[in-house]
């Protein structure tokens, strides 16, 4: 124990000479009632009057609330002392970053700090966060629950965890300085130095083993799966290996069990399932006889209503397209009868005309109806054979003369060589079905617009008309047999020409597309694929 001269002399000493702020900081008061030459310098206050005189007692940068500067002086006052980094500001200058050491005292009942305050250089600054980097190095080597390994570079083990140890059978202490070929089984046999020479001469990170297993040797000379990578440092230009060693024991033994219970339960399948089969087999036979009879009698009452479908709709259309005509005929006979003077030919050649027409008429439905049967019962083929389209279009435009209506007219044009290898009366009924339909469906003053071109080994063909149109509902149902859009249904015809025309097509590998809407006419594109002229 110092005498009490001596004490207050070095107090003295220590306060007034020291290069860290040192100041007394009075708890009740809330701020400072001593404060050495340092702290008035390291502050920026010109004396020790103006800091004790400043009225902002905010030290640090942000400064501390009420509750924080409260928690931490009793912090202090339960601890007596208290250590801590914070951003210290300045009444002139930069704020700085300094060590604050806060001690607890009593003066006379009177609850005191000294508050010592040291700003950082970078020395200091290096120092702690190299101890701070240690640190942090050992508790993660040390608490690791991987085993971890450093060597040189002759493969001597220069450091060991506590883990490492464990894994090995090894106190770590005991492991320092041996080769690290005493935790590897025959590691002479596996040219353990040679591998080494060839890591060191080219050092990476990299899993050890690339697939292969790895197993390690404890201390009693038994050996254990292990799982390990290798890293590198260098220090002062020397190289170390650090081998980080994961054991597989427990894993390798999990895995094992499962797979075991995997072949059980495998195995308990199968069995299960051959139960199942065994019991549901005639099940199984009765249902699939069940349903190949229902399927039958669906698939039988199917074609039923459909072939009594189709008789309600021949007959209906039937009658009505062979009375029309055949009530011409019959009108025309008995007007003709009314003109039997010489004089009156021009009468009857009129009436003889619309007799014609209506016979003609009836032989186009009979035709349509004739072809339907022979198409599904498969009699007719294409026939392909070399053809002048131009003159086959203009052909089939002059026979279409006698259906147009006041005004109607076809705008025909051609882009074909001579010649091209199609089925010219399959092609030419194609064209008459698609004609009729436009300047049926067309009225007066209207242009029906034909377009043929061929591109390559395909012929297009195109047929527009200025018609009523169909609606996207009754298009879905254009190609089906008998089928007569409602809003046409005023105007002659059986419901089979598109019919005819798609199946016509399928005979020659061709395909069609249809655009309409109602009130703006019809668009009907078919292509055609061309064989090579003889």
């Amino acid at each position: 124990m110092l005498p009490v001269a001596y004490t207050a002399v070095l107090a003295e000493l220590l306060y007034a000479h020291s290069d860290e702020m040192a100041g007394v900081y009075d708890l009740q008061l809330g701020w400072f009632t001593h404060v050495n030459p340092a702290g008035v310098r390291l502050l920026g206050y010109p004396s020790e009057v103006a800091f004790l005189a400043d009225p902002n007692h905010s030290l640090r940068v942000p400064p501390w609330t009420p509750a924080q500067w409260q928690q931490l002086c009793e912090q202090t006052r339960r601890e007596g002392h208290h250590e801590l980094e914070a951003d210290i500001c300045r009444h002139v200058g930069e704020p700085f970053r300094a060590y604050v050491r806060l001690t607890y005292f009593e003066v006379d009942g009177r609850a005191l700090l000294l508050v010592t305050i040291a700003e950082h250089n970078r020395l200091q600054r290096a120092e702690r966060a190299l101890a701070h980097s240690v640190r942090r190095f050992e508790a993660v080597f040390t608490n690791a629950t991987l085993g971890i390994i450093v060597c040189d570079r002759p493969g001597r083990m220069v450091s060991a965890n506590a883990r490492a140890g464990q894994l090995f059978g090894y106190a770590p202490a005991e492991l320092l300085g041996q080769p690290i070929e005493v935790l590897v089984p025959d590691a002479a046999g596996r040219h353990h130095a040679g591998l080494r020479a060839s890591y060191n001469a080219n050092p990476q990170v990299r899993d050890m083993g690339h697939g292969r297993p790895l197993s390690g040797q404890r201390r009693d000379g038994t050996v254990f799966p292990v799982e390990a990578s290798l890293s590198y440092f260098y220090l002062d230009e020397e190289l170390y290996v650090v081998a980080y060693i994961l054991d597989l024991s427990a894993k390798q033994a999990a895995e094992q069990e499962l797979h075991t219970q995997h072949q059980r339960v495998a195995r308990l399948n199968a069995e299960l399932e051959q139960k199942v089969v065994a019991r549901t087999n005639a099940l199984l036979l009765t249902l699939e006889q069940l349903e190949k009879r229902g399927d039958e009698l669906a698939l039988a009452l199917r074609a039923e209503q459909e072939l009594g479908e189709l008789k309600s709709r021949f007959v209906s259309i039937a009658s009505h397209e062979f009375r029309t005509p055949l009530t011409a005929v019959l009108t025309s006979a008995d007007l003709i009868e009314e003109f039997p003077e010489a004089q009156q030919q021009t009468q009857r050649l009129k009436y003889v005309a619309h007799i014609r027409t209506s016979v003609q008429h009836l032989n186009n439905i009979l035709e349509e109806f004739l072809s339907v049967g022979r198409i599904e019962e498969g009699k007719l083929a294409a026939h392909p054979a070399n053809l002048n389209l131009d003159h086959l279009v203009r052909d089939t435009v002059a026979d279409m003369q006698s259906l147009l209506k006041a005004g109607q007219t076809i705008d025909w044009q051609t882009d074909c060589p001579v010649p091209v290898r199609l089925d010219a009366s399959l092609l030419r009924k194609i064209l008459m079905n698609l004609l009729s339909n436009a300047l049926k469906y067309s009225g007066e003053n209207s242009v029906v617009m034909v377009r043929a071109a061929c591109r390559g080994r395909k012929l297009t063909l195109m047929v527009q008309d200025q018609g009523v149109g169909i609606s996207l509902e009754d298009q879905a149902h254009l190609f089906e047999q008998f089928f007569r859009a409602p809003s046409v249904l005023n105007v002659p015809g059986t419901g089979l020409g598109l019919y005819i025309i798609v199946k016509y097509l399928e005979l020659m590998g061709g395909t069609i597309d249809l655009q309409s809407a109602p009130g703006q006419g019809t668009t009907v594109t078919i292509a055609l694929p061309l064989a090579v002229p003889d």
